[in-house]
This record gives structure tokens, C-alpha cells and sequence, in this order.
């Protein structure tokens, strides 16, 4: 039998006397999980025993509060591929994911992705919940994602992310020798207008800025360090052919594929507070075997 998603709390002494409502609000549960619950299956417990948003605390009450069991979206087909788990508790997964797979299905590509993969492992664990993805990258870029296990842990890592509190860190080669050793890119991006894939910066975009650093100067190319403060849609790939140094590989904005046939980015760390336990955690890994072995051809 799967068993539902649910939390609990001992009350203590500060939140006596507050009603449920209240208690949860301050726990950043939404009035859309409270819906859900009351409408669709979820339970609200006290001792064990069912009771309202309006039953008042005491201190030394154990509150339950369970979640209705996630549907699965029927369009999305469970597949049985490994995945390169770096972290796994009972809210978060860090996968390491490889270039070449989809982080969700495509037209193209509606198979071997991700979140296919994710929904195979959800029922070799008997965990009714849908993938959510909370950092996805591009089909060829390599590299750490984030997944919430819940909805209601994708939703506290929603509000994480607006206050900037995910970070990642990106590895890139760029084509050309830099200028300068480091910088900040401040450029808009917008969808272009004749195309659904491909970006450009456009006054009439969405704000977006890029720090970046030098790692390396070699003579085709720089290997360079990066890091968001905006998360557009291929800002990365972006802001750097906006400069003059499209990503290696990225013949899409106008880089080479004569060292790769992708892009050359990694997510190589990402940083966040565990949405539970409160701490941060801080994952990296190393550049995948394709962009290590251009490195290690060249020394």
C-alpha cells in the first residue's frame, strides 16, 4: 500500500493556545495544500484524531498533517534507467544528470528523459508522487539538478529560489581568449521572434545577469566559471555569445563543434536550504568525461 506524504510537529510551548490555521500558515503550508487536503483525501490529525484548522493548540499536542495521495499524469511513461544519485533523504533527491537526456519529455525526444527515469524509480520505491523538478538544464548540458519529492517541498523550493536562495555554479569552455579575467553580464534575454527555441538579448526581455570568472586560458578557448543571479531560459549560452564568446559546441549561438558536439556546460554545484531540516547543503562535482578529456588532451 502507498502511503501518502504527510509532517509532524510536537507544539511547544510558543505555539500554544494558536489555532491550526494560524500554526500551519506559519509553517508555509499554502491555502491551495489546505484545499487540497479538506477536498481530496488529506487528513488533518491531533493526537490521532481527526480535527479542523480551527481546533485551538496545546502544548505538548503531536499534529499530523497528511497530504492526499499525488496523481500521476497518465502522458508520462515510468522507465526503468539508473540514475547517478549525489543525495537522497525523504524530501530531496541531487541527481547527476548526463548530456544528452532530456530533463522532461519533448516532441523529439518524449522518451529516455529524466523525469521518465524518476517515475521508474518513484514505483520501485512506492513513492505516489509526480517528478518536480525544481532546476532543470538543457537536453545537452550536463550536470546537478534538484528534485522536491513532494509538492509541497517543490513548493517551498519555489519560494527559495525567488528569494535566491538556490544557488548554482556553472563550468563552461567559451570560444576566444577573455579580456578580461572576470565580469558581470547585464543584458535582457527574449524569446526570438521567429523561433520557439532560440533566445536573444532584447530590450523588451526579461532582466537577466551573469557573473563570470576565468578558470583557464588555453588557446582556442577559456574554461570559465559561472554563476546566475537570473535563471532564464539558455541565459548561460546567452549572455556569453552576446559578448563574443559563444559556449564550445553551441552551434545554436554561434559556437564551434569541432572540440564538442554539445554545448560545454556543466552544473558543477548547487547550494540550498534543505526546505526541512533547515540546514545548507552544498553538492559539486566534477566536469563530465567529455569536457575532462579536452583538458586533459591539451596538457
Amino acid at each position: 500500500m502507498v502511503k501518502p506524504f504527510s509532517l509532524q510537529w510536537k507544539i511547544e510551548q510558543k505555539d500554544h493556545g494558536k489555532l491550526i490555521k494560524q500554526f500551519l500558515h506559519e509553517q508555509e503550508i499554502s491555502k491551495r495544500a489546505l484545499t487540497d487536503i479538506k477536498l481530496h483525501g488529506g487528513d488533518i490529525l491531533i493526537n490521532g484524531k481527526h480535527v479542523t484548522v480551527r481546533h485551538q493548540l496545546s502544548c505538548g499536542e503531536k499534529l499530523t498533517v497528511v497530504f492526499p495521495l499525488e496523481k500521476k499524469s497518465e502522458s508520462l511513461k515510468a522507465e526503468k534507467i539508473a540514475l547517478d544519485i549525489v543525495y537522497e533523504d525523504d524530501y530531496v533527491l541531487v541527481l547527476n544528470k548526463p548530456p544528452f537526456m532530456n530533463t522532461i519529455p519533448s516532441r523529439e525526444h518524449p522518451e529516455g528523459s529524466l523525469a521518465n527515469a524518476l517515475m521508474g524509480y518513484y514505483e520501485k520505491l512506492g513513492l505516489a508522487a509526480a517528478p518536480h523538478i525544481v532546476t532543470r538544464l538543457d537536453r545537452n548540458t550536463s550536470g546537478l539538478v534538484l528534485v522536491a519529492k513532494h509538492r509541497h517541498i517543490h513548493y517551498l523550493f519555489s519560494k527559495a529560489q525567488q528569494q535566491g536562495s538556490v544557488t548554482r555554479i556553472y563550468e563552461a569552455f567559451v570560444e576566444g581568449r577573455l579580456k578580461d579575467t572576470s565580469g558581470v553580464i547585464e543584458a535582457p534575454i527574449a524569446r526570438k521572434s521567429d523561433s520557439i527555441i532560440e533566445r536573444e538579448v532584447n530590450e523588451t526581455g526579461q532582466y537577466a545577469r551573469t557573473r563570470y570568472k576565468l578558470i583557464e586560458q588555453f588557446d582556442k578557448f577559456a574554461h570559465v566559471e559561472l554563476l546566475l543571479d537570473t535563471g532564464r531560459t539558455h541565459q548561460i549560452r546567452v549572455h556569453m555569445s552576446y559578448i563574443g564568446h559563444p559556449l564550445v559546441g553551441d552551434d545554436l549561438y554561434g559556437g564551434s563543434t569541432d572540440l564538442l558536439s554539445r554545448q560545454a556546460l556543466h552544473c558543477r554545484t548547487i547550494s540550498f536550504i534543505h526546505p526541512m531540516l533547515k540546514e545548507k547543503l552544498t553538492f559539486t562535482n566534477r566536469l563530465p568525461e567529455d569536457m575532462d578529456g579536452i583538458i586533459n588532451d591539451i596538457k
